[in-house]
């Protein structure tokens, strides 16, 4: 019999769990558009709120701090703005300051002109260089400071309240995405601070195009990117897509519940870790000395192309990644690892890094069965000459 794929690639997207699924479908039975005033119109409503709340416990805000999006590149572009009002008045910010490691939603600067965006360096371990961003903070007027918590590559922390701190003592907002790190790690909106809260549900076990932003008040709100209309309360227009957003609710009670295996599956990632680096001494872990997220581990060697080790475990039947989804299937270097070699990490960024990522229903088989696949294909290819660049 042939065995079954493993999927260990989580960081792009996680399976869909099956109480997000049955939500979906039970969702696609209510009719209605829930901005009607009629009996159908309010059953669908009554789905939408009761997501809303259920993400907003997630993440420990209010439900009416939650804004769904069609996903998180939106909810960026639409929290990435000059323009926010603050308590009914206009408030304007000139600048943007992003990590030169964070997921192209965030990099890319949003809706501030180019010229008016900088990106910050990280150091060694892929962790920010706070003098850099005391530095920028002191440069010029307030300004908006958007920063990814967990790196979607190398599961790298960043200090998130540390940011906060700084950024709001210098009268700048800040914009926290926490796509890679809702349901993987306790998360409190209102202790990390963060002027707004990026989520995505298919990175947490939820269905594919939908997100949402979620406030620190509703007193304090960016200027919305879609308009027409006066759903979400006026920051999304455009009718809500319900069946999706209650698969995210369902998806965002599953996450809170499984929080607690953080511990188990740090012992997978450690497990996983080991037996890599056993194969030989140039194997590294990338941030590895960095708090990272439980479940991410992200492998370099020197003289291995992680399109060839990844390619190679597809057809082992197991899915990983080189890199994060976003960059993976581009020619080039990841810009997490440049940027994490210039500021003086030993590695080569052209060789670029394999990353496994997996989730509450990965167990120590799985990890065992990649550390079997992996070890055959270095055995074969790595390990015979390993001075050699394995292209």
């Amino acid at each position: 019999m042939r065995e079954t794929r493993l999927y260990l690639d989580h960081n792009a997207s996680a399976p869909l769990l099956p109480e997000a699924r049955d939500a979906i479908v039970a969702a696609l039975a209510v009719e209605g558009n829930p901005s009607s005033v009629h009996a159908e119109g309010r059953a669908v409503r009554s789905l939408v709120a009761r997501a809303r709340a259920d993400v907003a416990g997630l993440v420990g805000a209010e439900p009416d701090t939650v804004v769904f999006t069609s996903g998180a590149t939106e909810a960026a572009a639409t929290c990435l703005t000059p323009h926010w009002t603050r308590d009914g008045r206009e408030a304007n910010f000139a600048r943007l300051a992003v990590l030169n490691t964070d997921h192209p939603c965030i990099r890319e600067g949003g809706r501030f002109q180019a010229d008016s965006v900088t990106r910050l360096p990280v150091k060694a371990d892929g962790v920010l260089d706070l003098c850099a961003l005391d530095a920028w903070l002191e440069a010029g007027p307030p300004g908006v400071v958007a920063v990814c918590a967990a790196n979607s590559e190398t599961g790298v922390l960043q200090p998130m309240r540390a940011i906060v701190e700084r950024a709001h003592a210098a009268g700048s907002l800040v914009v926290c995405d926490a796509v890679q790190m809702a349901g993987r790690l306790p998360l409190n909106a209102a202790a990390i601070g963060a002027d707004a809260l990026i989520l995505s549900a298919h990175k947490l076990g939820g269905p594919k195009g939908v997100g949402a932003f979620v406030l620190r008040s509703t007193g304090q709100r960016p200027a919305p990117l879609l308009t027409g209309g006066a759903q979400e309360t006026r920051q999304r227009a455009g009718t809500e897509a319900t069946a999706l957003i209650a698969g995210f609710g369902a998806a965002a009670m599953a996450a809170a519940r499984s929080i607690d295996d953080s511990d188990r599956l740090r012992g997978l990632r450690e497990r996983l870790e080991r037996g890599v680096l056993a194969l030989s001494p140039d194997f590294s872990v990338l941030g590895g000395g960095a708090e990272r997220l439980p479940q991410t581990a992200m492998l370099h060697h020197p003289a291995l192309r992680a399109e060839t080790a990844q390619i190679a475990m597809d057809l082992a039947g197991i899915a990983v990644s080189a890199g994060s989804a976003c960059s993976s299937g581009k020619v080039g270097g990841s810009v997490v690892l440049d940027a994490m070699a210039r500021a003086g990490a030993a590695i080569d960024p052209d060789m670029g890094g394999l990353r496994v990522s997996f989730g509450p229903r990965t167990d120590e088989a799985s990890i065992d069965r990649f550390l079997a696949a992996f070890r055959a294909f270095w055995e074969r290819t790595g390990a015979a000459e390993p001075a050699r660049r394995v292209a």
